[in-house]
Formats: structure tokens, C-alpha cells, sequence
């Protein structure tokens, strides 16, 4: 497999845009040198590269396309809205016609603001929140990896260069399934907290009474809970995480999942918050979201068709079932190359991941790089797992063959506890980090 015509193509891009990528997660740095820079095309959960190799995909963009590339239903409604044009001067009916949707699937939705990403949506909560409880400080959860590209986040991160320290002062945040840090959080900056802000669930369920207590405390002290379900609505359930976990927000964000992969986001919630955006109230006027293609309507068609697709829960049923057998069968597999201790799969069903562990005990990168590097030589692209409804069991037996040949790799590179002489390039490196 090579990848003659991506290495030329990332030289050139590298000088015309910074990172050589329009998200840090398409970055060089997220992968082995040894793969694809550039995807051509994608049909259900394939792939090819400009250079022709295909792949099955477990990435599926950026965990957004969970039907499939290019679903044909999904093209069908999109291009049937574009004969009518995209964009007006005023709103389009699509726009109520998927406010209602949501607000009917939601529990937490009474009303709803359309925008194109996930930062524009968490950012926008975080602004409603300030401006309904005239207070500043943001508490969020560590443990949660993004929540957005605005200051009010970055500013707590280890990229928080062009950052003002006062406002890198406003964010706090706490310890997801540490009831007594989140309460301690609460306690020492509650004169002034406007919300918390979480994801309901990541890499591990919530605790018994977790959330509840979340709830219970952001309740008594009048502060704003955001559940970002950028990643989870849709995908846990369709009526997103908050209905499966049985806890109920004040406002949330949605994205990703919504429009199979077109640029959509939206931020729902209560009215008495939701309404400081609009027209119809004497209180100080919050300028919430104002798009210029916040309306576009060929985006809105898309999701309208993929919440048809995913209203009646089997596309997150097969997910959360594929899941379960994923996380299965490769702990299977370590355990058979004695390797359980090092490299397993954990993580909530439907949305499983892996870790990389040296002899010491510590997460290695160099390692999880040696993995990847050999399991794309098989034909797989898995830089991590978002299962779709297109994935199938035989797309995972293929994934625990090149696995298997990945193994006999990870065996001499513990054996050794180096990588070196294995791995080919540099190893992935962190999204956020202080120096490249």
C-alpha cells in the first residue's frame, strides 16, 4: 500500500493551511506516517484515499456520519431541497419544520436555535446562561476532551496561547463521577457560577446518583446545567443521552449525528432561557446565534431525513449491539496474545475505545501509533470507533484480522519496551498540547 500521491498533496497543503488540515483532528500528528492524508471518496463505511487504497472506515467524520457516506436517502432529500435554492433573505419553512421535530423528540427542548458546529452551539449556552443568571463562571468536566474553540474552553486547556488570563480566570471545572469535587467546585466559586457544562457520559457511565446530584445542586444554587450532546444525541439514543440517563437539562447541543455529516448543530432548551435570544421580552437583549448559513436548507433537509431514519432507536440499537460485540471480541483477542493487560477495549457499547498501555503500567502513544500503523496496512482506518448503521459484523471480523497481525507487532514492541525499529515516523501526538 503506498501513499505516493497524499505525501505530495500534504507538502503542498501544509504551506496553505495551517496544519495542513481545517480540524486538529485531520492533523499529521493524529496519524502514523505510514497512511492516507487525503479521502477522495466514501460509500457506507468505505473509503478511498487519493491514491486508491480503500479502508473501512471507524472514524466516519469525525464520529458525524452515523448512516453511511453518501446515504442515499440522505442525498435524495438534500438534492431535492437544492432545486429551491439554499439560502434566502428570510426564513424558510424547513427551519419551524425541524424545530418542531426536535423539540417533540427533546426532552429538554421547548425551543431551538439552528447554527453550523458544535462550538457555536456550547458557546452560545454558555452566553444565555451568563446573561439569565448575571453571573460569570463556567464549571466544566476535565474529563470531557471539547467542548468548543471559543476562549471560555481553550482557555482552560494546555492551548490556551492568545487567551487573556482573565478570561482563562472564568473557567473552572471538576472530575466526571466525583460527586464530592464537583460539590467542591461548586462551593468554592458559587457566588458566581452561570452554568455547568458537561457531556452526561464519554468513556465511562455515569455512577448511581451522579447525575442526579448534578442536577440536584445546580437546581438549589440557580445554576444552568448544559448537557453538550454533540456527540451523544442520536447515537446513545434518539431522543439523545438525557432521556436514556433520565436526567433533563435546562439547555443542550446537538450536532454531528443530526445530518449524517452535514453542517448542522443546534442548541435546545427551556423557553424562560431560550427566549433572552429573541424579540419578545424587555429584558437585555442577547445576541445568541446569527448565521449566515445557520438556515441553509439543504443542511436542515438532511437532518430532517436522518431523525426519520433514527426516530424508531434501531440505528442506536445496532450501534449499542455492534458495540458490545467489538469490545468482545478484541479483549478476546489480547487475552489470546497475553496482551490484556496492555491493549484492550473499554468504554460505553456504543461508543467503545481503545488503550495502549506500556510495561509500566502508562498510556503509550508510540504504541497506540505502532497499531495503527499496521492495522491501515490491512485495509483499516481506526483511529477511533464511531460505529454507524453501515458497519457490520463482517466489517469487524476484518478489523480483528488485521488486529491479529497488529498483535504479533505489539508482542516485540513490549517485549522490547520500545518501539523502535517498528514503528515508522514519529508517534501521534496530543490534540491539546502547550508546543508543537
Amino acid at each position: 500500500m503506498n501513499f505516493n500521491k497524499s505525501n505530495e498533496l500534504a507538502a503542498v497543503a501544509s504551506k496553505n493551511i495551517p496544519a495542513g488540515a481545517h480540524t486538529y483532528s485531520k492533523g499529521a500528528d493524529q496519524f502514523p506516517k505510514l497512511s492516507p492524508r487525503f479521502i477522495a471518496r466514501g460509500k457506507g463505511c468505505q473509503v478511498w484515499d487519493i491514491d486508491g487504497n480503500q479502508f473501512t472506515d471507524w472514524g466516519m467524520g469525525l464520529r458525524s456520519v452515523i448512516l453511511g457516506h453518501a446515504n442515499d436517502q440522505i442525498l435524495d432529500a438534500v438534492k431535492f431541497q437544492l432545486t429551491n435554492g439554499s439560502n434566502f433573505i428570510l426564513p424558510s419553512p424547513i427551519e419551524n419544520q425541524l424545530a418542531e421535530k426536535l423539540i417533540d423528540l427533546i426532552p429538554c427542548a421547548e425551543m431551538v436555535k439552528l447554527a453550523k458546529n458544535g462550538s457555536d452551539a456550547t458557546t452560545a449556552a454558555v452566553k444565555l446562561a451568563r446573561a439569565y443568571t448575571e453571573k460569570n463562571i463556567v464549571v466544566r468536566c476535565i474529563d470531557h476532551p471539547f467542548f468548543s474553540v471559543d476562549d471560555w474552553f481553550i482557555g482552560d486547556t494546555p492551548c490556551d496561547a492568545g487567551i487573556p488570563d482573565a478570561v482563562k480566570a472564568l473557567t473552572k471545572n471538576f472530575r466526571y463521577n466525583d460527586i464530592d469535587h464537583f460539590e467542591q467546585v461548586i462551593n468554592m466559586y458559587q457566588n458566581d457560577i452561570a452554568c455547568v457544562i458537561m457531556e452526561i457520559a464519554t468513556t465511562q457511565p455515569p455512577k448511581k446518583g451522579f447525575l442526579e446530584r448534578v442536577r440536584q445542586i445546580t437546581k438549589e444554587r440557580n445554576i444552568i446545567l448544559i448537557f453538550d450532546e454533540i456527540i451523544s444525541g442520536f447515537r446513545f439514543h434518539p431522543k439523545g443521552a438525557q432521556f436514556l440517563y433520565n436526567i433533563t437539562p435546562d439547555l443542550a447541543t446537538f450536532g454531528k449525528s443530526i445530518a449524517n455529516g452535514f453542517s448542522l448543530s443546534a442548541l435546545v432548551g427551556k423557553r424562560e432561557i431560550m427566549e433572552l435570544g429573541g424579540l419578545e421580552h424587555h429584558k437585555p437583549r442577547v445576541f445568541l446565534l446569527s448565521t449566515t448559513n445557520g438556515g441553509e436548507t439543504h443542511s436542515i433537509a438532511a437532518a430532517i431525513a436522518a431523525i426519520k431514519l433514527m426516530e424508531d432507536g434501531e440505528v442506536s440499537k445496532h450501534i449499542w449491539s455492534m458495540g458490545e460485540k467489538l469490545i468482545a471480541e478484541f479483549n478476546s483477542l489480547s487475552r489470546e496474545y497475553g496482551l490484556e493487560r496492555h491493549i484492550y477495549m473499554d468504554g460505553i457499547s456504543c461508543s467503545p475505545f481503545q488503550m495502549f498501555k506500556n510495561r509500566e503500567g502508562q498510556i503509550d502513544l508510540s504504541l497506540r501509533t505502532l497499531f495503527l500503523q499496521e492495522t491501515i496496512q490491512q485495509g483499516v482506518l481506526a483511529p477511533y470507533f464511531a460505529i454507524s448503521s453501515s458497519h457490520e459484523e463482517t466489517h469487524i471480523d476484518q478489523f480483528l484480522q488485521g488486529a491479529r497481525i497488529a498483535m504479533e507487532k505489539m508482542q516485540q514492541a513490549l517485549e522490547q519496551n520500545s518501539t523502535e525499529n517498528l514503528l515508522i515516523g514519529t508517534p501521534i501526538k496530543p490534540v491539546f498540547r502547550k508546543y508543537n
